[in-house]
């Protein structure tokens, strides 16, 4: 199970390695590719990796066995909006949210990208959990597809938290630090869930499309606007497109 819910951290480490690699910013087409990117994989693991599995799970309720997945996505969604309006945090925009705070603006930039992790570590510990209590809707290779898609979204992730900060004058080593960091929740995260959900195994339909639904709430809130900044583009789009599918083709074809 560890190597499984630490390969999405590694990808956001990877990710905030490139400040020592690239210059002191990230230019505007690049970070709207990065993040439609991210939106896509994102879109794409709640609907293949989460939600579908969760009503599979819930056949037994007979024509009511979408209720759990409905009341366990409403209920993600909800816990990443009061997340959302309590935790102080900075968007690339320079938009704040959360409760007034004297935190540094470079320590605002970086909770707004732990919130985004926070739900995909989730994602990734509810199916690992599913793989170990023995559910049939998910396995092994289920899980490492999901978690090698995260991975994969996470490293632009990681530059993305890095690289401004690197822009807002912090050296080379401390914005590398934050970027990692800022992936931490994650294993964390999946620790949790998958802790949690041996206790409750029946409510595994929950716990999924819980994962998806927050997920699914950092895609619409904060991932669509940000790759619709600025000039219009399709580059925001492509990306998206192209992030599903891989997720897609990964959850598929590994699951």
């Amino acid at each position: 199970m560890w190597p499984i819910i630490i390969i999405p951290f590694l990808g956001t480490s990877l990710g905030a390695a490139c400040v020592f690699f690239f210059k002191n910013s990230i230019g505007e087409n690049l970070q709207k590719a990065f993040t439609g990117f991210a939106a896509g994989v994102m879109v794409s693991a709640s609907f293949f990796s989460l939600l579908i599995p969760a009503i599979d799970q819930s056949q037994n309720l007979g024509k009511l066995g979408f209720l759990p997945a409905s009341i366990g996505f409403a209920v993600g969604m909800l816990f990443l909006l009061c997340l959302d309006v309590l935790v102080p945090h900075m968007h690339m925009d320079n938009s704040e949210e959360g409760v007034k705070s004297g935190l540094k603006r470079t320590t605002k930039l970086v909770l707004a990208v732990t919130l985004h992790n926070i739900p995909e570590g989730m994602a990734v510990g509810v199916v690992c959990a599913g793989w170990l209590y023995g559910s049939q809707t998910t396995s092994f290779l289920g899980a490492l597809s999901l978690a090698i898609g995260i991975a994969i979204q996470n490293f632009p992730e990681g530059a993305i938290v890095s690289m401004p900060l690197l822009a807002e004058g912090e050296s080379k080593g401390k914005t590398f630090l934050y970027g990692v960091l800022s992936g931490i929740v994650e294993p964390i995260g999946a620790l949790l869930v998958v802790l949690a959900a041996g206790l409750f195994v029946p409510l595994m339909p929950y716990f999924l499309s819980f994962a998806a639904g927050a997920m699914i709430y950092v895609v619409v809130e904060e991932l669509i606007p940000e790759m619709a900044e600025g000039k219009h583009s399709n580059i925001g789009t492509i990306s998206f497109a192209l992030g599903f599918i891989i997720m897609m083709a990964l959850d598929v074809g590994l699951g």
